[in-house]
C-alpha cells in the first residue's frame, strides 16, 4: 500500500503523541478510501455550521450540547431537502415525523443528553423568538444519546440557555470533537467517545460534489469493535470501565464494575452495545428527499463494518440533508441527479461515517466523571499495532543508525 508523505508522518510522528495532541484516522494513515475534503469535516459542505456547549465541571457533570446548522446562522430558516432513517429506534429525534411528511428540514439539528431532550427544544423556541421565527422553527429537531455512565443525567444540567449558546456559537470550519457538545459524556464500543466527523469529496468525474458526516457516538461493544476488517476489540480487551474511589457506583449498569485499581471485576461486565448514536449526513449534491432517504439507509452499513448491530436498546437514528437551493415560490424548478450516479454517494457515506466514528474515540481522552466511574481512551498506538498485526497497515519503519 503506497502511503502519501503526510501519512507516513502521521505514523513517524506516533512516538509523541500526547494527550493534548491526538491523531486522526487519517492522521494514521487508516484505510477507509475515498478522498476526504479540505477540512474532513462535515463543514466541508458550503454553508453548514457546528456550535458546542460543553458542560465539564466538578466531579458529577459531563455533557453538553451540539447544533448544526445546514444553512448557518444567516439563512438558518431557509429549509433543506432532508430524510431520516432510524436502524434501531430506542432513541429520540424530534420534528422528524413533519420532515417525513414534508421532505423539508427548517432550523438547525441539535444533539444532546437523553434528559436534555425538552430544555434543548425549549432553548430552539426561545432562540426562535428573539429572532421572529417561531413559526419556521417551530417543530426543532433535537436528538439524543444516553449519558448517565459518566455524567449525573438525572440532575438535568443542560438548560435552555445552553441550546441558545450552542446555536450562537455555530461557525464554518474545522470543527472541534471528541469530549465537547453533546458527546462530552459518552461512551462508544467501550472507550470513551463523542462527537466524530470527517467527509469525502467526490472527483470532478462522479460531479465533485462534497459529503460530511457528524456523529455522535455512544453505541456498540468492545468485542466487536472493528477497524478497516481489524478486529482491534479482541486485540484491546483490557482498558475496561472501572470506579476510582473507595465507594463502588450506584445505579444502573454500574453496579458491578470493579475498582481501577484491578483488572477484573468478580461480576459480570456491564451489558455491551446498550448506547445509541446519532448521525447527520450533509451533501451539496442534489437530491430529492426520497434520494436522502436513499443515502441515510446506506450509514447503517458503515456502523456494522464497525461492529454496531443496532442493539435492542441502542437508539441508532439518522438524518441527511442536502444544501441545494430550495425556492419558496409557488411552483418552485429543483435539480435531481440521476439515480444511476448516486453510487458514489453511497460509498462517501459508508466510508465518511467509518471515520467519523474512529474520530470520536481517537480525540477522545479517558475520563472519570459521576460516581467516580473512568472510561478509557482508545490508545492510538495500540490501534496502529492491531491494523499492523492484520496488515492494515504497513510495518513499523526500522529505526535508522
Amino acid at each position: 500500500m503506497e502511503l502519501r508523505p503526510s501519512v507516513l508522518l502521521g505514523l513517524l510522528c506516533l512516538l509523541s503523541i500526547t494527550s493534548t495532541a491526538r491523531p486522526r484516522s487519517s492522521d494514521l494513515g487508516i484505510p477507509f478510501g475515498g478522498q476526504p475534503g479540505a477540512l474532513n469535516a462535515i463543514t466541508d459542505v458550503k454553508g453548514v455550521e457546528v456550535g458546542h456547549v460543553t458542560l465539564n465541571t466538578g466531579a458529577s457533570v459531563r455533557t453538553g450540547v451540539t447544533a448544526v446548522l445546514p444553512r448557518g446562522r444567516e439563512a438558518v430558516a431557509q429549509p433543506v431537502f432532508a430524510a431520516t432513517f432510524d436502524l434501531n429506534g430506542s432513541g429520540e429525534m424530534t420534528g422528524t415525523h413533519w420532515v417525513k411528511e414534508s421532505g423539508l428540514l427548517s432550523g438547525p439539528v441539535m444533539i444532546s443528553d437523553t434528559h436534555a431532550v425538552g430544555a434543548v427544544h425549549e432553548g430552539v423556541i426561545a432562540w426562535a423568538q428573539k429572532r421572529d421565527l417561531t413559526w419556521e422553527l417551530g417543530l426543532p429537531v433535537v436528538a439524543e444519546t444516553w449519558d448517565g455512565f459518566l455524567h449525573d443525567i438525572d440532575g438535568f444540567h443542560v438548560r435552555p440557555l445552553h441550546a441558545m449558546q450552542a446555536l450562537d456559537a455555530a461557525r464554518p470550519g474545522p470543527v472541534p470533537e471528541g469530549s465537547v457538545g453533546g458527546g462530552t459524556g459518552m461512551i462508544c464500543h467501550g472507550f470513551k467517545g463523542g462527537i466524530g466527523t470527517a467527509s469525502r469529496k467526490l472527483p470532478a468525474e462522479q460531479g465533485g460534489y462534497t459529503l460530511g458526516v457528524l456523529v455522535q457516538c455512544n453505541y456498540g461493544s468492545r468485542r466487536l469493535f472493528s477497524v478497516a476488517g481489524a478486529p482491534v476489540g479482541e486485540e484491546i480487551p483490557d482498558l475496561r470501565s472501572c470506579y476510582f474511589g473507595d465507594a463502588p457506583p450506584k445505579g444502573p449498569y454500574r453496579a458491578n464494575l470493579p475498582p481501577c485499581s484491578r483488572r477484573a471485576s468478580a461480576g459480570p461486565p456491564p451489558p455491551e452495545g446498550m448506547g445509541s448514536i446519532i448521525i447527520v449526513v450533509a451533501t451539496d449534491a442534489p437530491l430529492l428527499p426520497h434520494q436522502l432517504d436513499r443515502v441515510a439507509r446506506r450509514v447503517p452499513l458503515a456502523i456494522g463494518k464497525m461492529g454496531g448491530l443496532g442493539e435492542n436498546s441502542s437508539g441508532d437514528i439518522f438524518l441527511a440533508f442536502s444544501t441545494q437551493p430550495v425556492s419558496s415560490t409557488e411552483v418552485a424548478p429543483v435539480s435531481m441527479l440521476d439515480n444511476e450516479r448516486m453510487s458514489p454517494l453511497f460509498e462517501a457515506t459508508v466510508q465518511a461515517t467509518q471515520e467519523a466514528i474512529l474520530n470520536s474515540m481517537l480525540a477522545s481522552d479517558t475520563m472519570t466523571g459521576f460516581q467516580s466511574v473512568r472510561v478509557h481512551g482508545l490508545p492510538p498506538e495500540r490501534l496502529v499495532k492491531a491494523l499492523r498485526k492484520y496488515g492494515r497497515l504497513p510495518p513499523a519503519p526500522k529505526p535508522t543508525k
